[in-house]
């Protein structure tokens, strides 16, 4: 094991940008992720993008990609559609999604009901992803922490692969922002980031926004866009941590999705056989 690390060597730093080819670390002692592999004793990329350096685990982040749903994230969508099951949300993807009765709220909906007194066309939703079927079919769900309808605000969109720098470590990039706009913000993990406070505070958001999306490649982001910060606004900003109460602004909850004990899109739970309504069933009532 000893004469393994002797030989190993790493020749490029974290956040370094690679391209397809190229020799990222020789010997055994690293390991290949995400955007790289291993070909004897030598690790490569395979797409142009950040480099990633986890311990000794190796991996690239693309410079730009479409956004492709995953089971978990937390996005923000657009309602497109509204369907006799559901509504259909643009995810900013290929795929669009399906938001279902009952995964949409605790309330018992009637059938027949107007299910625009809920989510009505072109509102956005903060919802998280709980399906991704084989041929993409995607499902979300509003039962959750933090997950809601946004009223008022803007909505902007960013590169997908740049959404990781422009949250932070532990959403401390998000919390910077914060701090020094003081303005409501929530980045989906899609690419799609909402804003809500004064006019001129959003703007400045925005301009922060854009300078981490153009910089994401380039070492050293966060200090230097809390100094920036601090020139723009004149506070004294503390790089700090997203709570763990507010981790639904930056990344998945610890939600895992509702349970799968009703139909697919049918909005209804029926009774038990001896009369009595489902646990979280909407014959129970509303929940509010």
């Amino acid at each position: 094991m000893t004469e393994a690390k002797e030989k190993s060597t790493l020749h490029v730093k974290d956040h370094d940008v690679v391209v397809p080819g190229e020799v990222l670390a020789e010997g055994m002692e690293y390991l290949p992720s995400q955007g790289t592999y291993r070909k004897e004793d030598k690790i490569y990329a395979n797409q142009t993008g950040l480099l990633i350096l986890e311990g000794k685990v190796l991996k690239t982040i693309p410079l730009a990609s479409v956004y492709l749903p995953k089971k978990y994230d937390v996005i923000i969508g657009k309602v497109i559609d509204i369907l006799m099951t559901g509504w259909r949300l643009d995810t900013n993807s290929p795929y669009s999604a399906v938001l279902p009765l009952k995964d949409a709220t605790f309330d018992y909906i009637k059938k027949g009901t107007d299910l625009t007194a809920y989510f009505n066309l072109d509102e956005y939703v903060v919802c998280k992803i709980f399906q991704v079927t084989s041929q993409n079919l995607v499902d979300v769900s509003m039962k959750g922490p933090g997950l809601r309808k946004l009223q008022g605000g803007r909505i902007i969109k960013v590169n997908a692969a740049k959404v990781p720098r422009l949250i932070g470590k532990r959403g401390s990039m998000v919390m910077m922002i914060k701090s020094a706009t003081d303005i409501q913000l929530i980045v989906g993990q899609n690419g799609l980031v909402w804003l809500n406070g004064e006019p001129e505070k959003e703007m400045l958001a925005i301009e922060a926004i854009r300078k981490i999306e153009r910089e994401a490649h380039v070492p050293g982001l966060t200090e230097r866009m809390k100094k920036w910060l601090e020139q723009k606004t004149g506070k004294k900003i503390e790089i700090q941590e997203m709570p763990e109460e507010e981790s639904y602004d930056h990344r998945p909850s610890r939600y895992n999705g509702p349970r799968r004990d009703g139909p697919r899109h049918g909005g209804q739970h029926e009774p038990r056989r001896d009369g009595r309504p489902r646990r979280n069933s909407p014959f129970r009532g509303s929940r509010r």
